[in-house]
């Protein structure tokens, strides 16, 4: 469903129009609270100046006492109004960066991927890094609120003394903001860049654990290595520009609020010196001279924070923003149908034509590992339907016609090279929780041997993709997982390559049996669950060219034999 903050979150400015809109009481009461800070510390130097003034005329211990509790109230103002002002402030920054978060994680876990040319390990920095440089927007506003309002108390105060005083600060401010505002969109344009480099680098280590294992098999990790160091050095050097431009950005800001504090400071003196001005005001010219540096400073990096946000949130619109690969349909299959596929025509299939029956256990022996991937992609709903002729039928609706979620509860495609997760074996095989045949699983799977091995069983704590676990206990996890679901329909691509023949042969018997009655698709190459299916079809350049049992194809198909015979 498309809500109105989907619409509108199409661009950055349309990301940080709606992080605004949605913390607008927290930041109107951390904008009250820290415009008071500032307020009272504007106040501060203010004070000093009454106080000198006062005293000169009454030098009486009232006075002194007086002038002690006022400055006592203010710096009491102070700090609970900056304390209070700020955690309000910080808790709204973190929860809009959570749910930026889980928006962009929400995106990225779709069951139908999204189309954003971006890979697993950028989506995870706009997810964390990005989501919380755009949430900063919450707090930069009510600062840069708060701090227009302490260079407006001291102008007013300033220009109370001598109006040319209140004129130098407020022409000051305007002549440094617009300096800076030149230099913020160069600090934007570099930071994208860094963004986009990190996120690159982020994506090349997330490949490289990956196929670690393979890499190290044939001898690849030292070109692998090689080209991780390439684009870790580039977003290093980019990291390098962006800090000398954040360099001289805070350089030249510290520069122009200095320069504007002393000619404050110098124009009071030389009004003093003239007599136009009293002590109690020249005083109080010094104490806001040396205190507007603060808000300046904090005024003047506003704008690189604005900048920073708005690359984010631009970063963030691209996964948020992202058209699905298909649109879902209203439509639900119907309970414990079969399974058709109707001319279909993708990649290396070419018109292919079959159906599994209702409650069948049907075996395809695709001599083409091309084709037997462009299958599965095609049955896991990785393709989009309209980019292939033909039809995919389950329980006697179309894929097109249904949404996502109906595919999945109805049918599982289990690939064979399935994520193992940080966790348990029990996470693993039953993330949910609500799984009723965990036990039959894992005595199907033969990953009964795993969870004996251990003294905590199904407990036994598993690594990130499952880097304490054997290949072929990875395997025989991920097909127990499969078998867990109890699907009406499942399909697994090449569940056993990673097992040897005496357990794939005992796998094999249990798949069979466990789902009796329950429609079964197997892609594989394995002669055990060849022999262990109903039937068994031959895809062969992109179509089925035979159909018949295991043990009566190897007596009649001699290209079937060679094909499969181990």
């Amino acid at each position: 469903m498309t809500t109105p903050d989907t619409q509108r979150a199409r661009s950055g400015s349309g990301i940080l129009r709606i992080a605004l809109r949605r913390n607008v009481g927290a930041m109107a009461w951390g904008t009250v609270l820290m415009g008071l800070y500032q307020a009272g510390e504007t106040a501060f130097p203010i004070a000093l100046g009454l106080i000198v003034e006062h005293t000169m005329r009454d030098r009486g211990p009232g006075a002194l006492v007086l002038s002690i509790g006022a400055l006592a109230v203010i710096i009491t103002t102070v700090s609970l109004s900056w304390r209070f002002g700020m955690r309000i402030l910080q808790k709204a920054n973190t929860t809009e960066a959570h749910r930026w978060r889980v928006r962009v994680a929400d995106c990225g876990l779709q069951p139908v991927a999204r189309d954003v040319g971006l890979k697993s390990g950028e989506v995870l920095t706009i997810a964390t890094e990005d989501a919380d440089q755009t949430a900063d927007i919450i707090e930069v506003v009510p600062l840069l609120i708060s701090s227009l309002v302490a260079v407006l108390v001291a102008a007013v105060a300033l220009g109370l003394a001598d109006l040319r005083l209140g004129l130098l600060v407020i022409v000051g401010t305007v002549a440094i903001l617009s300096v800076l505002s030149v230099m913020s969109r160069r600090i934007g344009s570099s930071t994208r860049e860094q963004q986009a480099r990190v996120a690159r680098a982020g994506a090349k280590v997330a490949d490289l654990i990956t196929g670690l294992r393979p890499l190290h098999g044939f001898g690849g990790n030292h070109a692998a290595f090689g080209s991780y160091r390439k684009v870790s050095t580039e977003a290093k050097h980019q990291a390098v520009t962006v800090a000398g431009v954040n360099g001289a950005y805070a350089g030249t800001a510290a520069a122009l609020n200095a320069a504007l504090a002393v000619a404050v400071t110098l124009t009071a003196g030389r009004l003093a010196f003239d007599g136009r001005i009293s002590v109690g005001e020249l005083v109080m010219a010094v104490g806001l001279a040396q205190f507007i540096m603060e808000p300046l400073k904090m005024f003047s990096d506003m704008p690189k924070y604005v900048m920073m946000a708005r690359a984010s949130a631009e970063r963030m619109a691209l996964v948020l923003t992202a058209p699905p690969v298909s649109v879902p349909g209203p439509r639900r299959p119907a309970a414990g149908g079969d399974l058709e596929i109707d001319g279909v025509r993708h990649g290396a299939l070419r018109g292919l034509k079959f159906q599994v029956p209702a409650g069948g256990f049907t075996a395809i022996a695709a001599y083409q590992p091309r084709a037997a991937a462009d299958l599965a992609a095609v049955l896991a709903v990785r393709v989009p339907p309209h980019t292939y002729e033909g039809a995919v039928r389950v329980g006697g609706q179309e894929i097109a016609d249904l949404s996502v979620e109906a595919v999945r509860e109805h049918m599982l495609v289990n690939p064979y090279d399935a994520e193992i997760f940080a966790g348990t074996l029990r996470t693993n095989i039953d993330p949910s929780g609500s799984s009723r045949t965990v036990p039959e699983a894992v005595e199907a799977s033969m990953l009964t041997d795993v969870v004996a091995l251990h003294r905590e069983g199904l407990d036994y704590a598993v690594r990130d993709r499952g880097a304490n676990l054997s290949g072929g206990q990875r395997q025989r996890l991920s097909l127990a997982r499969a078998l867990a679901a109890d699907s009406d329909v499942l399909v697994l691509h090449d569940p056993t390559t990673a097992v040897d023949a005496v357990t794939e042969q005992l796998i094999a018997r249990n798949i069979a049996r466990l789902r009796r009655g329950r429609t079964t698709l197997v892609i594989t190459s394995s002669p055990a669950l060849l022999d262990a299916a109903d039937r068994v079809l031959v895809l062969d350049d992109g179509v089925i060219t035979a159909e018949d049992t295991h043990r009566n194809l190897l007596a009649t198909d001699r290209d079937y034999c060679l094909a499969v015979a181990r």
